[in-house]
């Protein structure tokens, strides 16, 4: 009993380590970023407030202005096919090999939608071979026709296992996400819509 207190413990707080670390991260970084800009254009701002009697308030405005406009100057570059090859290069080069630059790239990417979501298909799989059948979240399918499924396990949806199953042990449900989720949560009491569909 005590086991299974901390291990339900133990993978809600790793459920809630996965939710803020990518949020502290990526507020750090900004926050590194803005220092840097606004220690390069001290001089500007102080002329700011110094000459033109501005407040500091505009100062960090044109920071934050400058570093919107050098996001969107590097992402328009990265459009460009001499950007393209350019940043892959940089990041198969240096960038990769940065610990956790890797991670926070696919997690803002994820965040901001340019990645399709893990969790954007639901399946019913069959497991071991028998009639045991799981609900899953489809997380990849292979040029052999075979998926990479990760199945939940309730209350907490954020632990599970993967498994690699062959197309024919793989059924894939019009179910919302959301809906299957609710499911896992409360233990699979809601499943019945889930079933019907299948």
């Amino acid at each position: 009993m005590i086991s299974k207190i901390q291990h339900f413990i133990s993978t809600i707080i790793l459920g809630g380590v996965t939710v803020i670390l990518p949020a502290i991260l990526t507020i750090m970084v900004f926050s590194w970023l803005f220092k840097k800009i606004n220690l390069i254009l001290s001089p500007l701002t102080h002329l700011i407030t110094t000459r033109w009697g501005g407040t500091e308030l505009i100062a960090d405005v044109i920071v934050v202005g400058i570093i919107i406009g050098l996001c969107f100057v590097v992402g328009l570059f990265e459009r460009t096919r001499l950007g393209k090859f350019f940043i892959n290069g940089l990041n198969a080069l240096l960038l990769k090999k940065i610990p956790g630059y890797t991670i926070i790239r696919e997690t803002v990417s994820q965040f901001l939608g340019k990645n399709k979501s893990p969790f954007s298909s639901v399946a019913i799989v069959n497991l071991f071979g028998s009639s045991t059948r799981a609900t899953a979240f489809v997380t990849d399918k292979h040029e052999d026709g075979s998926y990479t499924v990760f199945v939940p396990t309730g209350p907490n949806p954020t632990s599970g296992q993967i498994y690699h199953l062959e197309e024919q042990d793989v059924a894939l449900v019009d179910h919302p996400v959301e809906a299957t989720m609710r499911s896992i949560i409360s233990c699979g009491a809601g499943s019945k819509s889930l079933i019907e569909k299948l």
